[in-house]
């Protein structure tokens, strides 16, 4: 069963180091995309002003802030079943015939030779990708900065 076993070799030599660096490197992306739409939120809270009494104040110096998330874990399942067979026929039929007819002596042979070979693979493959966010608060510096621009009432 050499073709077997060579089926076998590569799906157990599957590139898991491979996905386990794209999907590390997925997560960075999704963070690096998570923190820029809370900065751009932060900047449209600055630059929104309300009135209260005779002076203009932004969201961000009122208080209101950005929600930041983080990535706490991330999870890559994949699973994937499979079966092969390999099987192998021979069989060999041989008839002889013989007959006297007046003196006359014939013998007919015959032979019939067969020969299978099949192979039947199937496989079923399933995966999975979960991903777990959590709130966190501002980073520090940026509630520090809104606390010095905060007006005193």
């Amino acid at each position: 069963m050499p073709e077997t076993v060579t089926v076998t070799t590569q799906l157990l030599q599957a590139p898991l180091p491979t996905i386990v660096e794209q999907l590390g490197v997925s997560i960075a992306k999704a963070q690096f995309a998570l923190d820029k739409n809370s900065i751009e939120l932060a900047k449209e809270l600055a630059a929104t002003e309300i009135e209260v009494g005779d002076e203009q104040y932004s969201l961000l110096t009122l208080g209101f802030v950005p929600s930041f998330y983080a990535f706490t874990e991330a999870t890559v399942e994949a699973r994937l079943s499979f079966s092969m067979t390999e099987t192998t026929e021979f069989s060999i039929d041989v008839g002889v015939d013989a007959g006297v007819n007046v003196g006359v002596a014939m013998v007919a042979v015959s032979v019939d030779v067969a020969y299978a070979r099949k192979f039947s693979v199937s496989s079923e493959g399933q995966s999975s990708l979960a991903a777990r966010l959590v709130s966190l608060p501002p980073p520090d510096g940026l509630l520090e900065l809104m606390r010095s621009h905060r007006p005193s009432t």
